[in-house]
């Protein structure tokens, strides 16, 4: 692997200029809380603080807030209010969505999911699997596609429920939900879809390809720790909860509801729709100019998924002869990844480059950088 000549950079911090400056390219991880979100949010941590199931006036008062901010979402992503089920996160979200199917206890008992989807659904289908559950882990191309045709053969009469993601965590990768959604119509099976880091950057709204779909605040300039699965009322049958203790979210997820995050998550949702299409084209021109700065500067440098539609916001490029872990410790500035942030505390590389056909080797050399909206253009110039 090659060594990075970084004496550049302690240079430029000796002389106070701009290097110790940071660079945040890690959005697709978490993003920070929007300000306007901020001034929402604050007075259900301390004004407004009733719990929203209680029947006085301070709690009717802030179930207005819960409700309203469950329009919100909703409206976002072309929902029923009553379909937006609240949960800890996305994370929560997949559980429910997967595990809840199963606990309902179909005569069907087998999950299709794809070999590049999060984590958070390929450990729960594995998890599944010591539960009597049939799962297909199909696999994907060089650009980190579906291969349809396997997709084709493999869902078949005996499949209870698809899960695929609506874009890729790691490489911005878009699939083709609505080639998918087919074929799980054509055998009757349910379709859930892990919209966590395609909502609020491209159009997406529930329509009939897809049945569950688990969306995050923290994605989308929101607060941590709220998230939802949208469940329309004809799926509510096909679902068991997860968790129980007084029957909150229409029975399927108990529990005290988070106010202050749900009400972010609704501001967040609202900004999200409405800034929508002037955010994409300015983070993705933005995008567009980092890869060709890095293309630039190393000439052998290869875009992952890049034939492939892929998300304005995300780029993973592949530098080979340099370590990517390395690369990054050398610059301390700069904020990036080599993968998922929820596969961090793993040595190995990441598994959806290995999907992809990339080599061991190859898989260290890939760093994953998430542009936000509202950059500032110098900080991207520095690199």
């Amino acid at each position: 692997m090659r060594r990075l000549d970084t004496t550049q950079g302690r240079s430029d911090r000796a002389n106070g200029g701009q290097a110790d400056r940071p660079v945040y390219l890690d959005y697709n991880a978490t993003t920070p809380v929007d300000p306007r979100v901020v001034d929402e949010s604050l007075p259900f941590l301390s004004d407004v603080f009733a719990n929203p199931a209680s029947e006085h006036r301070a709690g009717r008062h802030a179930r207005a807030a819960v409700e309203a901010a469950r329009a919100r979402i909703a409206a976002a992503l072309g929902a029923q209010p009553g379909d937006v089920i609240f949960t800890s996160g996305a994370t929560e979200s997949i559980n429910l969505a997967l595990k809840g199917v199963v606990s309902r206890g179909a005569p069907r008992r087998k999950i299709v999911t794809f070999s590049t989807e999060h984590k958070a659904v390929l450990d729960t289908c594995a998890w599944l699997v010591g539960e009597g559950v049939s799962v297909d882990v199909l696999p994907v191309d060089r650009d980190g596609l579906p291969d349809l045709d396997v997709a084709r053969d493999r869902i078949d009469n005996r499949t209870m429920l698809v899960s695929v993601m609506a874009a890729n965590n790691e490489t911005g990768v878009i699939n083709p939900i609505q080639q998918i959604s087919s074929m799980a119509r054509q055998v009757g099976a349910l379709v859930h879809c892990d919209a966590t880091q395609a909502f609020g950057k491209v159009p997406f709204v529930i329509d009939a390809a897809v049945d569950l779909v688990s969306v995050s605040s923290h994605k989308i300039y929101g607060p941590k720790g709220i998230g939802a699965l949208i469940v329309p009322a004809a799926t509510r049958a096909h679902l068991e909860p997860l968790i129980h203790g007084g029957g909150h979210e229409r029975g399927l997820r108990s529990g005290t509801l988070n106010t202050f995050g749900i009400v972010g998550f609704g501001a967040a949702c609202a900004l999200a729709s409405s800034e929508l299409g002037s955010d994409a084209a300015r983070i993705g021109a933005l995008r567009d100019a980092l890869q060709g700065r890095i293309l630039e500067l190393v000439e052998t440098a290869e875009v992952i998924g890049g034939s492939a539609p892929r998300l304005p916001n995300t780029l993973n490029v592949r530098l080979p002869g340099y370590d990517a872990d390395a690369l990054l410790l050398a610059m301390p500035s700069v904020a990036a990844s080599t993968g998922s942030a929820c596969t961090a505390s793993s040595p190995a590389p990441s598994h959806v480059l290995r999907a992809m056909g990339l080599g061991y080797r190859e898989a260290q050399e890939c760093i994953r950088e998430g542009v936000r909206r509202h950059e500032a253009t110098e900080p991207l110039q520095r690199l």
